[in-house]
């Protein structure tokens, strides 16, 4: 008669069970956190946080740790599965937005919609709509989204800059009057000191982010950390070196976009463009 498989009792859950996986091929190694960054390459912290489940890291990253332990396609394997668990994208979310939170500075670019922080209740509740919420629910995100917006406000309001697609303005609302709600809302945050808002046109050409929507959080300890998003799931980066790439990008994005006195003349010159209601 066969024998009956042992049960591990390791965690069944992708996110969680990568991390222990970590802590244990470094345990049978016997090697500590600030010794496995000196062999393999990478900052030892980053390490740490794997093991606590903070970050996944970068494939870049597990390929080295793979070949460290002698484990080939092992916790790339573990990897994978983590990154496509959709149930852990309100847990990078709610992590992400601990961190904003905690921002002494935020930068954004957006592909093709307005960022939270800049939306009106209106805009807001098509957008969510749009994805599939509905009644009660829909209610609710639009609340949840309007209240991120206290980030924005008070004497200790960390500075903000947006880099918007021109798609993100060409791309309207059904509703004529939302929408020419949103792009006053948007000219007057323009007049902000501590909100810059830049327009990234069509003739500036191909660019390094077309497909990708990006948050940069400046923490008080001087580390950066970037969120990516599209409108199915999100992730967190932490690891230095991917956030450096991701800023680079952003950087030479910035620099093809236009200043932010010509940004708000273009929404301005787009306000105008919005059909008047013959009700009004």
């Amino acid at each position: 008669m066969p024998q009956r498989r042992v049960i591990s009792g390791r965690s069944q859950e992708p996110r969680q069970r990568f991390a222990e996986e970590l802590r244990r091929l470094r345990g049978e190694r016997r090697v500590s956190l600030r010794q496995l960054g000196e062999r393999v390459g990478w900052d030892w912290s980053l390490f740490g946080k794997m093991e606590k489940g903070e970050t996944i890291s970068s494939p870049e990253v597990v390929q080295a740790l793979d070949t460290f332990y002698g484990t080939p396609d092992f916790l790339m394997t573990l990897w994978e599965l983590a990154t496509g668990d959709k149930s852990q994208f309100k847990e990078r979310c709610r992590r992400y937005m601990k961190l904003e939170a905690e921002a002494v500075s935020l930068w954004h670019f957006a592909v093709s919609v307005v960022p939270g922080l800049l939306q009106t209740p209106g805009y807001a509740r098509e957008v969510l709509a749009a994805g599939g919420y509905k009644g009660k629910e829909l209610d609710q995100q639009v609340e949840a989204r309007m209240s991120r917006k206290v980030l924005l406000e008070g004497e200790d309001a960390p500075p903000f800059r947006t880099i918007l697609s021109e798609a993100v303005l060409r791309m309207g609302l059904r509703d004529a009057g939302e929408w020419q709600g949103q792009l006053d809302y948007l000219a007057e945050m323009a007049e902000r000191p501590d909100v810059a808002i830049h327009v990234l046109p069509f003739s500036a050409g191909p660019y390094g982010l077309d497909s990708t929507d990006v948050w940069f959080l400046r923490l008080a300890q001087g580390r950066t950390v970037a969120y990516t998003e599209n409108a199915h799931t999100g992730e967190l980066i932490e690891e230095s070196a991917s956030v450096e790439r991701l800023q680079r990008a952003y950087d030479a994005v910035r620099d093809m976009a236009l200043s932010p006195a010509e940004s708000r003349k273009f929404i301005l010159r787009l306000l105008e463009e919005v059909p008047c209601d013959p009700m009004t």
